[in-house]
């Protein structure tokens, strides 16, 4: 992705603790325009709750969260429209509270609100929340979700488990998203650790720090709230013993570093009680180029492949290559003289109604959704199984899917097949040249589901396709709040109001 500019983090052994804002289940979430200065370079963003990230948005297990999304955004140049997609959620039976713009929702216009809905009932973990409306995110609109579980079976591991132990990565954009040239990458000018970091040739501006007391074992949250960059992450002389990935508690994988690309997550423990470890500043470590300290001489490389879950569940189907009811080998191309990325050679371009609505509508083929080829239609309660080649034009892809959680079968850079405790996960790598995954699910969710890849700009280019699940179905699965199963409000986040002037491309 070109070049990385310094940031990073000192985790100083001390005995402070700060408190970081924090939200929910039920709450406000205020959009705003603002200024701001997170590298030391002030320029216009979209903050949720305003600040960057923004505030943590939090729960436990089986609670009801209930979050309006209040719309002040002024700024043509950011859009003035927003969605919130709550990243990792699985939304069962609430398919229209999962956010991506003209796939579930028209969006939310300035100077009105909208009140996502949706209970926890089987999940809880690390996940987080961004805009999904064009590449706003990449603006600034992103932020942590903690979902609790009060029954944690590795509770016994950690001391510390809260607000403050999460850690966000991100990159940082000088110009604003929809200002970037779409014909070239975009480059950062900075990386952000904690909405904190610095910029080549900037001023010393401030660094996050994580303090933390000697002899107590924290939990760290880590989430890659990137829109395009892959990071490296570390913590020098810290092991990180990995404990959950995405909402799925793992068993325990001690690595002193994680690959993380946009949009994935991880919890790991990490201890301050070694006795050869003396009090200090330790840097943390997320990009290329370093800071002025040592790193490992050797890094112990967290590898997809050896994450088990901590209660193995098979991946559903038969063991055996093509053991699912329907298969997908999705061909991914890209055309550099037109600027477009294809999911079999279909570039994905958001409809002007949305997807949901124009099942609620009564249409109930796929064939007469828009946009045409973008859609695939999936049965219910049937086993699916995808494989993704990698290699693809610009870097790494983490490949996204809402409204499930998968199966990784098959990882990237493997050579085996793991159909009896894969990780489950929601957000995968697919890989390098001559490299593929391969992904399980069962269709027991009906909705339409996007499925893309999570670089914000590739989205945008159409690396996505919607996942039409159980198209009859879901009339009496979608369930808007306050209202009875198979209607569909009005009012749902401006749906009945005109459409705003955007194709959701830049």
């Amino acid at each position: 992705m070109g070049r990385r500019s310094f940031a990073s983090v000192a985790l100083a052994l001390a005995l402070a603790m700060d408190t970081l804002a924090a939200i929910g289940p039920i709450a406000e979430l205020h959009i705003t325009d603002a200024v701001i200065s997170p590298d030391g370079f002030k320029r216009p963003a979209v903050l949720a709750g305003g600040t960057f990230p923004g505030p943590v948005v939090k729960g436990n297990k089986g609670d009801q969260f209930v979050v309006s999304v209040v719309n002040h955004l002024t700024d043509p140049d950011m859009l003035t429209d927003t969605t919130v997609h709550w990243h990792g959620i699985d939304q069962k039976g609430n398919n229209w509270a999962d956010g991506p713009a003209f796939i579930t929702q028209c969006p939310i216009t300035s100077g009105d609100s909208f009140e996502y809905s949706f209970r926890v009932a089987e999940q809880a973990g690390t996940f987080w929340y961004h805009s999904h409306l064009a590449t706003q995110s990449c603006d600034g609109l992103r932020g942590p979700l903690i979902v609790y579980d009060p029954n944690d079976p590795h509770a016994d591991m950690y001391d510390v488990d809260d607000d403050y132990t999460v850690i966000t990565l991100a990159e940082w954009y000088h110009t604003m998203a929809r200002k970037q040239p779409l014909n070239a990458p975009p480059v950062p000018d900075a990386t952000l650790i904690n909405g904190l970091g610095r910029y080549k040739g900037g001023p010393m501006s401030d660094l996050s720090v994580i303090h933390v007391e000697f002899g107590k074992r924290y939990r760290m949250r880590l989430i890659s709230v990137s829109c395009d960059p892959t990071f490296m992450f570390s913590v020098d002389n810290h092991e990180m013993t990995i404990i959950e990935v995405e909402g799925t508690t793992t068993q325990t994988h001690k690595i002193n570093q994680i690959q993380i690309l946009a949009g994935q997550r991880y919890s790991f423990v990490v201890c301050s009680l070694n006795a050869n470890q003396a009090v200090g500043n330790y840097w943390i470590r997320a990009n290329q180029e370093e800071p002025n300290s040592t790193p490992p001489s050797v890094y112990h490389l967290l590898k997809e492949s050896d994450l088990r879950p901590l209660y193995p569940i098979p991946a559903p189907g038969e063991p055996h290559e093509g053991g699912a009811d329907v298969v997908h080998h999705l061909d991914l191309s890209v055309d550099l003289v037109r600027n477009l990325f294809f999911i079999n050679n279909v570039s994905f371009t958001p409809p002007s109604v949305p997807i949901l609505l124009q099942i609620l509508s009564g249409v109930h083929s796929a064939q007469d959704l828009l946009p045409h080829g973008g859609i695939i239609p999936l049965p219910s309660n049937a086993v699916v199984e995808l494989t993704l080649p990698g290699g693809l034009v610009g870097g790494l892809h983490p490949f996204h899917l809402h409204g499930h959680s998968f199966a990784v079968v098959r990882s990237a850079g493997s050579t085996f097949d793991n159909y009896e405790a894969p990780i489950w996960r929601d957000t995968v790598n697919i890989g390098d040249v001559g490299e593929s995954v391969t992904l399980r699910f069962k269709t027991d969710n009906p909705g339409p589901w996007l499925f893309h890849c999570h670089i914000d700009w590739h989205l945008e280019l159409g690396l996505a396709v919607v996942f039409a699940e159980d198209i009859p179905g879901v009339v009496h699965a979608t369930h808007p709040s306050g209202e009875m199963p198979g209607e569909m409000p009005l009012n749902i986040s401006g749906m009945g109001a005109t459409l705003p002037e955007i194709s959701g491309r830049s």
